[in-house]
């Protein structure tokens, strides 16, 4: 459990890490997410994936491709597809920005992170985000080497 913006408690399910490493963030939103009833029984079993999806703008709305929740072992015939495309939830305006900066900018739609929030609804935080070249990528893991080193080097000078 973590601690968001606003200091309400946020049980994350699927976290993508290397996000931040291989995408420059530029802009972060809170989505709401579509779900069928199998796949939020399944979320809560926290064992979802949003490594290699990513986020489309198709007819005006915005779809959540490539997400893998598995399917619920209690939910017989009626269980969901692992893989399906999910809706996201946000107003016009929003989706319009979006799908501008992808469009227009040369950016791609990232899930950041796929959580439950205090009132228990999925959420999906997107980023808008650039891709990085293998330098930049070098220059970031150099940067956090020595803001490690550094903060090590005070400790031991007390």
């Amino acid at each position: 459990m973590t601690k968001s913006k606003s200091n309400a408690v946020q049980k994350v399910v699927a976290e993508n890490r290397k996000a931040r490493h291989n995408y420059f963030i530029e802009d972060t939103v809170e989505a709401g997410i579509m779900l069928q009833g199998t796949e939020v029984k399944s979320l809560r079993t926290g064992k979802s994936n949003i490594a290699e999806s990513y986020a489309s703008v198709e007819n005006g709305a915005l779809y959540l491709i490539n997400a893998y929740i598995p399917e619920y072992e209690g939910g017989n015939r009626f269980n969901h597809e692992p893989r399906r495309p999910r809706k996201l939830l946000l107003h016009k305006r929003e989706i319009a920005r979006l799908a501008q900066g992808v469009q227009r900018g040369g950016m791609t739609l990232v899930p950041l992170k796929l959580y439950f929030n205090e009132r228990g609804r999925a959420k999906v935080e997107l980023g808008l985000a650039k891709g990085k070249k293998l330098h930049d990528k070098r220059q970031t893991d150099k940067d956090r080497s020595w803001a490690r080193d550094k903060a090590r080097l005070l400790r031991e000078k007390g």
